[in-house]
């Protein structure tokens, strides 16, 4: 027999001074047996720092063809493809062909370190894409506030967000390893 996915439910106040985007969100996120806190809170660290009404989130880990999470426009173009982790550049080539923007936030410490190392050279020839790295203690700090009911606050500012729920806060400075332009 086949596990289910876990569902979350978040409840956001996205304050982003950087975008002039301020909202509540309510979103529903399922973790596949297969993801950690820690991923799938990254992946809902990603929505936050492209909060949009009409962003949401992808199959993930069950599909290829979709990203972690990704914003269609009235016509149904892609407008933004975001993945989360260490995706193979292939995959980041075909985004980038289907997506007018396409970011990719890794996460992982020193694996996080190699692929972009490896992959650096191939990815820079990608116009619209742009890879953003997390630091494993943000990123293990953001997983210990998962819960199956979560209430947060996130403000975004200069780049940098302020996380805060129910057992804490924390503040982490995504790093800009490649900037893309659509």
């Amino acid at each position: 027999m086949a596990l289910k996915a876990t569902i979350f439910k978040a409840d956001l106040q996205v304050a982003d001074m950087d975008r002039n985007h301020y909202a509540d969100h309510a979103l529903t996120l399922a973790r596949h047996p297969s993801e950690t806190d820690e991923r799938m809170m990254v992946r809902l660290l990603a929505f936050v720092l492209y909060a949009d009404e009409a962003l949401g989130f992808g199959k993930g880990l069950s599909s290829d063809d979709e990203p972690a999470l990704w914003m269609r426009d009235l016509t149904g173009a892609v407008e933004l493809w975001i993945e989360v982790g260490l995706p193979d550049e292939r995959l980041l080539r075909k985004a980038c062909g289907r997506a007018r923007r396409v970011v990719v936030v890794s996460y992982g410490g020193r694996p996080a370190e190699v692929w972009w190392e490896q992959n650096r050279d191939r990815l820079a020839r990608l116009a619209n894409l742009t890879v953003l790295g997390l630091p494993p203690a943000a990123t293990q700090a953001l997983a210990a506030l998962a819960s199956r009911a979560m209430r947060l606050q996130c403000s975004v500012q200069d780049g940098q967000v302020w996380v805060t729920g129910e057992t804490g806060s924390l503040h982490i400075e995504p790093v800009r390893l490649q900037e893309g332009h659509p």
